[in-house]
């Protein structure tokens, strides 16, 4: 989920009845949806001894604070450990993992039942999953055609809140309502609903 900390589990297994050495190296970058890196957030190496039959983990953490300002708006980290078998003639195996992070729900409710030519008020509710401050929120309403832009106050961290929006629906049939909130530190976490309304 974007804003916690990303935990993974590099696993190896030995399936010789040898020993073997191997030599880990592990990177993550922030990517675009194109697979093209944007800035690197983490590496490390390590070297694991593996004994007969055996198999090893290899836990890897990705704190916030590491990826936070680097992930764009395709929230995808690439993580990649190139594992090299000591002394068997330079084998090595390549292991990916594309990571894409949740964006925090935006929560619509709606009444059970909305009626044409009858005011309706709905709650969205919306959350910063950061462990620090945003600022400059703004969540952008689009419903009938018509978009609201409605400025909302800083949210501490990890804060919930909520609005509550009403209006009147002019025909009967389905209705889509798209939410987009953005702040300072992410931008365009969308939820939408289809609103059935019935006639009067």
């Amino acid at each position: 989920v974007f804003g916690k900390d990303i935990t993974l589990i590099l696993t190896l297994n030995n399936l010789s009845f040898d020993h073997k050495t191997v030599k880990v190296d592990m990177s993550a970058s922030t990517i675009l949806y194109t697979r093209r890196a944007v800035a690197e957030i983490l590496k490390a190496t390590t070297s694991v001894n593996l004994g007969s039959k055996q198999g090893k983990h290899i836990r890897l953490k990705i704190p916030y604070s590491y990826y936070g300002k680097y992930l764009t708006t395709d929230k995808r980290i690439q993580v990649t450990a190139l594992c090299e078998v000591m002394r068997m003639n330079g084998v090595k195996l390549l292991v990916e993992k594309t990571i894409i992070l949740e964006d925090t729900n935006i929560i619509i409710k709606i009444p059970r039942r909305v009626v044409v030519n009858k005011a309706v008020t709905l709650e969205i509710s919306y959350a910063n999953p950061l462990p620090e401050p945003v600022n400059r929120c703004v969540l952008l309403v689009t419903l009938m055609n018509q978009q609201v832009k409605i400025n909302l106050a800083r949210l501490a961290p990890r804060e919930r809140s909520k609005i509550y929006f009403e209006f009147t629906p002019r025909r009967t049939g389905p209705l889509q309502l798209q939410v987009d909130f953005s702040c300072d530190k992410f931008s365009h976490v969308k939820g939408f609903v289809t609103i059935a309304v019935a006639p009067a």
